[in-house]
């Protein structure tokens, strides 16, 4: 790799505050915005240059700026990789490392300082239309394979822009929807996503989202852009808004939104230099402003590389190697996959043909060149080919399916590709619905009439509805896998490979199912969160709900036995807890095993989920051979968001870490128990007995003040189903119901200076 060339970054040899010095307050207010589409602006009097940013995240779309009026869908040609949905389904950081180094040579071959991605939000539901571009249901999951996306780009010294930050789960209403969100569950959910990615990858830029949360719009929300971003997280790199999401640039900039994109016009310069001169904006919030701007630029400037190639032959190659990590076997009875031998064989479906590679909007990209399933097959063996359906329309053409009947039934074996076309699924709209196109449903129903040996190929951005998953040998989720996904899924049909891949997501039966499926898209303007942290694999667990296929799910083409689970210990004191499990190839084919660790509180507590995605591993084993997975736990591991102290806390008590295959194949757990101080309860009239029976010592500080009530409870003529109620009611009685108990014993200032004392035995002061 050749050095940066630090050619034509001479300017910013100076000090960047000596250049904000020599500013006008207009130039500083104009340095705030884009210029056009793509560029931050240039103060040429002071020789500070543009930088160009472009669209991402799977593959970049650099507009091509020699072509005369050309618009913005006028790209120049590149590779596209798989899209989030896929890759997450790797659950390979270094795959991911690699990938996004790829998509940073051909920025620096661009001369492009920034990519806009990778999309870290979470998917909430699977109706969102933009899912393709998210990476899972998972925090942990969509934060470590996110940082990984990064440190890859920018290990080639381009910049990143994390996006959409935060809790961008929809395309309705996208500009003006308030997601109502309590904290725990940003913190734990939606906020985490980020985090993971913001510490592990220290992206250049982070990129905050159109809607509002809680009410105020993520580019004015100084909570979300300074506390917790920057204070918080130690972010040190630059905000900007997605295209078009500023609502009132003045309240931006304190709150810490630094370059609105695209450029808007002179009114928003205007309007800042106004809230200047009338003492509605500090000029030195502005010059922070100005010094994370001019700080960027000279970044990329310092990493330029002039005279950078890429070659797209190799990048295609590399696409097609990821896309078969990508994949997901989600069903293999009989002997249907891999297909060996002299079988005849039939590929039905427009897909075969056209595959749908990538999702639509602003992640589009002109590719370099793209292989089909069809036209890699040749390589292979001959298929007979029928496309069934249409691409752009939904409905059913006889002659179209009576072909692919018949070519079915001349075969041994009928891979049918299916999927979501572009017109169903793309940014700026939801689905409606997590259905198939009616007539591939009835095209499925009339094959397996005459063909009992199927494999489905499914080609979408999300999840759907299967409700032939029953009576089809075979299942593989090709997701939308980049331009060269059409070999890859020949790779793994005919075993040239075995697949590997894993869910990122759950597939639910159907959509009454979701955990959002009655607070989505929500009543107007507000869309409340009402599921809490109950997301994905959380809420189906919760609810001991079936589903199609759970999150972490996915086959191989052999079987793996795990043995001799072991922990660096067996109680957890906040030093790191290593964790590791012997995984042998109990099959005939060498292949990659995901083992998934779980945490899974074994106590009585707050409220939490079944288990959660806390570490993961993958390891490559031929037929026979046996490696080590392993994880190491953290507190954060063991903890929840107690918004009581507005801190993560690890709860006191016995937990189970199991190495798993999916969040419903729990192969081996072993128990830690987490020793940790109590959290003080807030003592006050109101607070029930039960909950200050749980303070160390709180009984017997009680005492005397209800030895009558226990005296009553105790009483032995009372059968077993009264004293349990007699119990319950002592438990959730309030300290202030105990004067109308005593008959007047006890007085309204005894049971005040107890509170005193429960509180202060606590380290808890009075409260004014």
């Amino acid at each position: 790799m050749r050095p940066p060339n630090r050619k034509g970054s001479e300017v910013f040899f100076m000090d960047i505050q000596q250049i904000i010095s020599q500013m006008t307050l207009e130039e500083k207010a104009a340095l705030c915005q884009g210029r056009s589409s793509w560029f931050t602006r240039a103060v040429e009097r002071l020789g500070v240059p543009e930088m160009m940013m472009s669209d991402g995240p799977h593959g970049l779309r650099k507009q091509d700026l020699e072509k005369e009026n050309g618009g913005v869908n006028d790209a120049i040609k590149a590779v596209c990789y798989p899209t989030a949905v896929g890759t997450a389904c790797s659950f390979d950081r270094a795959l991911l490392e690699e990938m996004g180094s790829l998509l940073g040579q051909t920025c620096q071959a661009e001369k492009v300082g920034v990519i806009l991605g990778p999309a870290a939000n979470i998917k909430r539901t699977p109706l969102c239309g933009r899912n393709f571009e998210y990476f899972s249901e998972d925090p942990y999951l969509s934060g470590e394979i996110a940082a990984a996306h990064i440190r890859g780009v920018q290990s080639q010294g381009v910049g990143t822009s994390l996006k959409h930050f935060a809790a961008n789960n929809q395309e309705t209403r996208r500009m003006t929807v308030s997601a109502n969100v309590d904290e725990r569950t940003l913190r734990e959910i939606y906020l985490a996503s980020f985090e993971g990615a913001v510490k592990g990858g220290h992206p250049w830029t982070v990129m905050c989202a159109y809607n509002k949360l809680n009410g105020v719009y993520c580019s004015e929300n100084p909570w979300l852009l300074t506390q917790v971003l920057r204070k918080e997280w130690g972010f040190d790199g630059l905000v900007m808004s997605d295209w078009g999401a500023v609502n009132d640039r003045v309240k931006g900039v304190p709150a810490g939104l630094e370059l609105e994109m695209p450029e808007s016009g002179p009114a928003h310069d205007r309007d800042l230099v106004a809230a200047v001169r009338e003492g509605r904006l500090k000029e030195s919030d502005l010059d922070t402003t100005c010094e994370r701007l001019l700080t960027l630029v000279k970044k990329y400037l310092d990493n330029r590389r002039e005279g950078e190639v890429f070659d797209r032959g190799m990048q295609h190659h590399q696409a097609r190697k990821i896309a078969r990590e990508a994949m997901v076997l989600l069903k293999n009875d009989g002997a249907v996959l891999p297909i060996r031998g002299n079988r005849k064989v039939a590929f039905i479906g427009r897909f075969a043909e056209k595959p749908r590679y990538q999702g639509g909007g602003s992640s589009h990209i002109t590719v370099s060149e793209e292989l089909s399933a069809l036209e890699a097959v040749r390589s292979v063996c001959p298929v007979t080919y029928a496309p069934a359906f249409s691409l752009e329309e939904d409905v059913v053409d006889e002659a179209l399916q009576a072909e692919a009947v018949e070519a079915a039934k001349a075969a041994d074996v009928a891979v049918l590709f299916l999927g979501l076309p572009e017109f169903i699924e793309s940014e700026g709209f939801d689905r409606k619905d997590m259905a198939l196109p009616r007539c591939q449903l009835e095209l499925v129903k009339r094959i397996l009439q005459v063909q009992k040996n199927v494999a489905v190929v499914l080609h979408n951005g999300a999840p759907v509805e299967l409700p032939f998953a029953d009576d089809v040998p075979a299942i593989l989720e090709a997701y939308l896998a980049g331009q060269a996904g059409g070999g890859a899924v020949v790779d793994l049909l005919f075993g040239a490979v075995s697949p590997c891949g894993k869910l990122a997501e759950t597939f639910p039966l159907r959509l009454e199912d979701t955990p959002a499926y009655l607070n989505f898209p929500g009543d107007g303007d507000n869309v409340n969160y009402a599921e809490g942290i109950y997301v994905g694999y959380r809420y189906y667990d919760k609810r001991k709900l079936p589903v199609r296929f759970p999150f972490g799910h996915g086959l191989t083409y052999t079987t793996f036995r795990y043995d001799n689970l072991r922990l660096s210990g067996d109680v957890f004191r906040g030093e790191p807890l290593k964790v590791e499990v012997d995984v042998t190839n109990t099959g005939a084919m060498a292949a990659k095993e995901i083992v998934q660790f779980y945490v899974r509180p074994d106590h009585p507590g707050k409220d939490r989920p079944v288990r959660e995605l806390k570490g993961f591993d993958k390891v490559f084993l031929q037929p026979g051979e046996t490696a080590t997975a392993s994880c190491t736990l953290d507190a954060r591991s063991f903890s929840y968001w107690e918004e009581r102290i507005g801190d993560w806390y690890a709860e006191p008590g016995l937990y189970q870490v199991e190495a798993a295959a999916s969040s419903r194949d729990i192969r081996l757990s072993a128990p830690v128990t987490v020793e940790n101080k109590p959290l003080p309860v807030r003592v006050t009239l109101d607070t029930p007995l039960g909950d200050i029976w749980k303070i160390p010592g709180g009984k017997e500080v009680l005492g005397k003040l209800i030895s009558g009530v226990n005296e009553a409870s105790n009483d032995d003529n009372l059968g077993a189903a009264s004293q349990a109620m007699m119990e319950a009611m002592l438990r959730d009685t309030p300290m202030h119901n105990l004067i109308g108990f005593s008959w007047d014993k006890l007085t309204l200032q005894q049971l005040k200076d107890t509170v005193r004392q429960l509180n202060q035995m606590q380290g808890l002061q009075d409260e004014e």
